[in-house]
């Protein structure tokens, strides 16, 4: 099962109109923004932090040092997994998201006792409210851990050539990535959307690396992957793809704006457009994270949806016109249906309600042509 908490749809799509938002924040999302970030990397042994490099401000750095002492002492920064919480500092914006991952040094022979020593490195950006570094924890882990080779040069000799500058771009490698997508496909950003619930695969053509590796995320962050409790739901969706010899969307970028192919959208992804073009004329990244995942949110919420709409007709044909009319509501039964059908594929009953309502869709989608 999926599991999500959300609130409705045109909540989830329209943050300006949002009640737990305050007429601050609001006006901040109204305007393009431009948002600070930070890095800082200190060396760790035994209890002491020593201040290796930093781009903060120099009276707040101090602050910060003060700040991750005590996180070390409380034992709450675990090795190679990122904390994030919010910090006040003497900079512009005050308060800052900030994300904090020890890096262990590996134990040698002549030391087997250096448990807890190593780097810890920390990025700042955003702010209290709203705009923070959650919804990046995991991309920011990664991240983190590209830079550990680096880290094993002694007395780091290549501060200045490779950690300085890797740590530099933090920001724009781990948080800008959707908005470049965004801003590359502008409308065309519901196919992308399908492609990610659908399991479709997608392939970039004549663009450097970069823009695939963005795209690449991109459908990644927007995808269900890893959300169900089914290990194997995955697995029979993506063999079901395969057996339908669905085509992989193309994005070629030869042309400006990119030509894509093979396009798929419905009126579900179709919906969330705005939202993304208004969040990436804003500039806001963190805004646009957010939108992504109340995106994802509402796709669960109506899965579970169809799920109890599904077992509920297997003994009720009222419960089957419920499923009928849902599916024709909520403008995503293509990709509700793939994944309910893949998910119950062991369970006749259940698949015998999906064929009949993917027959209800396709009769409905010919009377529409």
């Amino acid at each position: 099962m999926f599991t999500s908490q959300t609130s409705s749809f045109q909540d989830s799509i329209d943050v300006e109109e949002r009640d737990d938002f305050d007429s601050e924040e609001i006006a901040g999302y109204s305007q393009k923004i431009q948002l600070n970030c930070y890095y800082t990397i200190y060396l760790y042994q035994g209890t002491s932090l020593t201040l290796i490099d930093s781009s903060l401000p120099s009276e707040a750095e101090p602050e910060l040092r003060t700040y991750i002492s005590r996180r070390l002492s409380k034992g709450a920064l675990l090795g190679g997994m990122g904390n994030i919480a919010t910090v006040e500092l003497s900079i512009p914006e005050q308060a800052v998201g900030c994300y904090c991952c020890l890096l262990e040094q590996e134990r040698s022979p002549e030391q087997p006792d250096a448990d807890g020593n190593g780097y810890v490195i920390c990025f700042m950006g955003g702010s209290e409210k709203g705009l923070n570094l959650y919804p990046f924890a995991q991309v920011l882990d990664k991240y983190v851990q590209g830079l550990h080779s680096s880290l094993q040069t002694p007395e780091l000799q290549n501060l200045e050539t490779e950690v300085r500058p890797y740590l530099s771009r933090w920001y724009e490698e781990s948080v800008m990535h959707i908005y470049r997508v965004v801003q590359l496909v502008q409308n065309n950003i519901s196919f992308l959307l399908h492609a990610a619930l659908s399991h479709t695969h997608v392939e970039v053509i004549n663009s450097d690396e970069k823009t695939k590796a963005d795209v690449s995320r991109f459908i990644k962050a927007a995808s269900l992957q890893g959300l169900s409790q089914q290990e194997t739901t995955t697995a029979s969706l993506c063999k079901a793809i395969a057996e339908g010899a669905q085509s992989d969307l193309i994005i070629d970028c030869s042309t400006s704006p990119p030509t894509l192919l093979n396009t798929v959208s419905n009126r579900f992804c179709d919906d969330w457009i705005q939202a993304f073009l208004n969040a990436a004329e804003r500039c806001n990244p963190f805004l646009l994270r957010q939108i992504l995942e109340n995106f994802k949110l509402k796709a669960i919420q109506d899965m579970n949806s169809l799920k109890r709409f599904v077992r509920q007709a297997e003994m009720s044909h009222y419960a089957l016109f419920r499923c009928c009319q849902f599916l024709q509501g909520c403008g995503n039964g293509d990709v509700l249906l793939q994944n309910a059908r893949a998910e119950h594929s062991d369970l006749p009953e259940a698949c015998s309600i999906i064929t009949v309502l993917e027959e209800f869709l396709r009769e409905q989608s010919q009377a529409q042509a």
